[in-house]
């Protein structure tokens, strides 16, 4: 739904929040607001939630309290279109480091039917071209990521 003059949609809001872990409590109260184009920062000590909060945030984690809300709608209601806009990229790269870049996107795609040429282009998206055959394990820290990522 485009935004109305002199309004912005808020695409992500995060109300009254709560989590804990072991008897600790994460967060409490916590609203968050998050509109297309913004950029979160989280910051904190080890331990402090950050994770988890971004966890709760994609969708990937329900142990909390309070409400998700999606372009104004609870994120659970129309997840799918949600999860198909986000992109979660945790502390590890999530690749299968003894397959080369392009034996990993073609395991992760063989649920669907996905033309090769396309695998190549996502590996030339996230410049890896020349680096098909290489396995993962030989690639950078970085270049494992560009892989996941593609």
């Amino acid at each position: 739904m485009p935004a109305s003059r002199g309004h912005t949609t808020i695409d992500l809001e995060a109300r009254q929040l709560f989590c804990e872990r072991d008897d600790r409590v994460l967060f409490d109260e916590l609203d968050l607001r998050v509109k297309n184009g913004d950029l979160l920062q989280l910051a904190g000590p080890n331990g402090a939630g950050k994770t988890t909060l971004l966890r709760l945030l994609s969708g990937l984690n329900r142990d909390y309290e309070g409400e998700l809300l999606w372009n104004g709608q609870p994120l659970y209601d129309d997840y799918s279109s949600y999860s198909a806009q986000r992109l979660y990229q945790g502390h590890l790269a999530a690749v299968k480091k003894p397959l080369t870049p392009l034996e990993n996107l073609r395991w992760l795609v063989s649920q669907w039917q996905v033309a090769e040429d396309d695998l190549w282009q996502a590996l030339d998206d996230v410049e890896l071209g020349g680096f098909e055959e290489t396995p993962c394990q030989q690639l950078s820290a970085g270049q494992q990521r560009r892989v996941a990522l593609a």
